[in-house]
């Protein structure tokens, strides 16, 4: 059976699944997107992701034409209809069909899609031996400019690092904002651990503020979390490469990364090269905090 396509209300084959070439989405990148996971026939989180999507869209005062609740019932049914219990969810809400100019005003109706399939961000072994990345020249967006904490559909910023990445020979680049202190890579948040970083030796858990240009990622606040739940210190802090560097332990999060360590920045070991314990301990209690958070569903 093909894969099933949610559009305004109705489901389409993939190959039969359109958009009209005059959506201001396509245009102009104006529009809003959740990338959510399900796992076991649980959506991970997906109240907070719904309320992260209904905020992009109040600041780019865009209206979905559809509740919370109706959403969430077109995410579960798409779900259904592909037979999926594991699954990358793609709830997309765009300006909709417009002329080819700028204003918005000229668009009378959202367009809302849902794509449900499968995602591989990374090989597993990666997960095992750990990432390499590279800082790139291209600088996060400013967020007096494209806040980045909108999940908006003009991603060109991330896709220019991308590429700036694998030039490089990387899957993922590490960002920094225009002060220079990092922000975030591509499409994860960044963390890192000092085994001895608090005053009474034990080990404290390292990552950017959102202020300085990066996504209020709901995998990122899972893992700060679960780091409440161990007991392990916890700070938002300014960091630079430097810190990175010399940090014990770096990982990344993300929703289709989850949770992912990175053994060398821009060609510097990080710790003793290989993924770290506090990351694994992490990453186990992320593994299992899915199975319990979320909206569940059957086939």
């Amino acid at each position: 059976m093909s894969l099933q396509i949610y559009i305004d209300g109705k489901w389409y084959p993939k190959e039969e699944a359109k958009i009209s070439v005059f959506d201001h989405g396509l245009l102009y990148g104006d529009g809003v997107f959740e990338g959510i996971r399900s796992y076991g026939g649980l959506v991970f989180k997906l109240q907070e992701h719904l309320d992260r999507l209904w905020e992009s869209a109040h600041t780019l005062m865009l209206e979905i034409p559809m509740t919370k609740k109706e959403m969430e019932k077109a995410i579960i049914e798409t779900l259904r209809i592909n037979q999926l219990l594991d699954a990358y969810i793609r709830a997309v809400v765009t300006r909709g069909v417009g002329d080819l100019g700028l204003d918005p005003a000229k668009c009378k109706k959202a367009t809302c899609f849902i794509i449900t399939d499968k995602i591989t961000l990374y090989p597993e072994s990666l997960y095992k031996k750990g990432l390499s990345i590279v800082t790139v020249p291209t600088v996060r967006n400013l967020p007096e400019a494209i806040n980045p904490s909108i999940k908006s559909l003009n991603y060109l910023n991330n896709i220019l690092a991308k590429i700036e990445a694998k030039n490089s020979g990387c899957v993922e680049a590490l960002m920094l904002n225009h002060q220079g202190y990092v922000a975030e890579c591509t499409g994860d948040n960044v963390f890192m651990i000092r085994k001895n970083g608090t005053a009474d030796g034990k080990p404290l858990l390292l990552t950017p503020p959102i202020y300085l240009g990066a996504l209020k990622g709901i995998t990122r606040q899972a893992i700060v979390e679960i780091a409440a739940a161990k007991k392990l210190a916890f700070q938002e802090r300014i960091l630079t490469r430097h810190d990175l560097f010399n940090a014990d332990e770096v990982f990344l999060t993300g929703t289709a990364a989850e949770v992912i360590p990175v053994v060398k920045i821009d060609g510097r070991k990080i710790g003793d090269g290989k993924p770290g314990p506090v990351t694994g301990s992490l990453l186990a209690a992320f593994h299992q905090l899915t199975k319990k958070s979320g909206v569940r569903y059957s086939l």
